[in-house]
């Protein structure tokens, strides 16, 4: 994606809010680029909702502007503001069938009849309720009644699609399908789309680029995949995905010390002084196991302290032979535990691969975050 400034459709610049003495938002500066669906994830009290309902106008800032298509709207109210919303909640009315429900918004900006029922028909063709059409949202199932809140906050073609945790109240089913249908349709009519999640899994599938926040600020921006393989810090790494946190100390030549180990620090290393105490990071399927001994020093012994079985893959808590007494975790596939015969009080040997070891400043009190 182009960071030429024509490509930048949204624009937050140093946006703060504050409810009486708590800062919701802290200076947030974020660009959203034209056609692209992103995602603001973190946990319950981290400013996501804040920051989404200040970009509609339903909170207004207390300082700091929104840019929609170049022009400033950090003064327009909601009305006067392009964009479409679905909520948590559906917020449907209960009083109106589905074709009325989608073409509400239509009717007030007084479009023509014909041009209403042809718009409708699209967007009931567009998600799936064609058949649907005459019933009241009681006699829809839940995700149904999501594809109708979808199709209303479509319905009069707006610039910026805003989904505000629009799955979090459907079952785990019903919610991946969802997902992917969501996606779809946003890629198919090419809207630029902001949701706020607290699910990491549904910020991985759907979003181009996700935006992790904590505490009113922004940790990190990227793609998935960046999120994923490079976090920018420990909140990152243990909020996205598992993560093993181990202690650690920098020795000469970058190398680490680690459960009594010397092993390579990857390429973290040289950010950081000899005799530093560190945090080191890596994912549990990036851990190697094997029932030899490794050639090379940076394998140590480990016992194996639990299995936890989880469908596809084993989860193997190891406890360090030599270590301080800290587990971590291992992912083995099904067939790799089977092969080296993993369960409680096995002795293995673990190897921590340097590209996948991230390196952090020593965590205070046990706190990633």
């Amino acid at each position: 994606m182009s960071d030429a400034n024509e490509s930048v459709y949204l624009r937050v610049k140093n946006l703060t809010k504050k409810f009486g003495d708590f800062v919701a938002l802290d200076s947030v500066s974020l660009d959203v680029h034209e056609g692209e669906f992103v995602c603001f994830l973190g946990p319950s009290g981290c400013g996501k909702t804040t920051l989404l309902r200040a970009i509609a106008g339903l909170d207004i800032q207390t300082s700091g502007i929104v840019e929609q298509a170049g022009q400033d709207i950090s003064p327009l109210p909601p009305s006067e503001r392009d964009f479409g919303i679905v909520f948590q909640s559906y917020a449907l009315f209960p009083n109106l069938n589905v074709i009325r429900n989608i073409s509400y918004g239509l009717e007030n900006k007084k479009m023509p009849r014909a041009e209403i029922d042809t718009r409708v028909n699209e967007l009931l063709e567009l998600v799936g309720l064609v058949e649907h059409r005459t019933k009241y949202a009681s006699q829809l199932s839940g995700g149904q009644q999501q594809r109708v809140a979808l199709a209303r906050a479509l319905a009069t073609s707006p610039g910026l699609l805003l989904l505000d945790e629009p799955l979090s109240a459907l079952d785990a089913k019903v919610r991946v399908h969802l997902r992917h249908e969501i996606k779809q349709l946003q890629h198919k009519i090419g809207i630029t789309t902001i949701m706020v999640t607290h699910d990491q899994e549904e910020a991985l599938a759907m979003a181009d680029r996700i935006v992790v926040m904590n505490h009113g600020t922004i940790e990190q921006v990227g793609s998935p995949t960046e999120i994923y393989a490079n976090p920018a810090s420990p909140f990152v790494a243990d909020f996205i995905g598992t993560t093993n946190f181990l202690g650690g100390e920098v020795l000469e030549n970058g190398q680490v010390s680690v459960a009594g180990v010397s092993m390579s620090g990857g390429n973290d290393v040289s950010k950081f002084n000899i005799g530093e105490k560190v945090t080191i990071c890596v994912r549990p399927e990036d851990v190697l196991v094997t029932d030899e001994e490794a050639s090379g020093a940076s394998a140590f012994s480990v016992t194996v302290t639990d299995v936890e079985f989880l469908g596809s893959f084993h989860r193997c808590h190891l406890r360090p032979n030599d270590g301080d007494g800290t587990d971590f975790r291992a992912d083995l596939s099904a067939n790799r535990a089977r092969n080296l015969d993993v369960r409680e009080g096995r002795i293995l040997h673990a190897f921590l691969p340097e590209e996948f070891i991230r390196l952090y400043p020593e965590a205070r009190d046990g706190n990633h975050g």
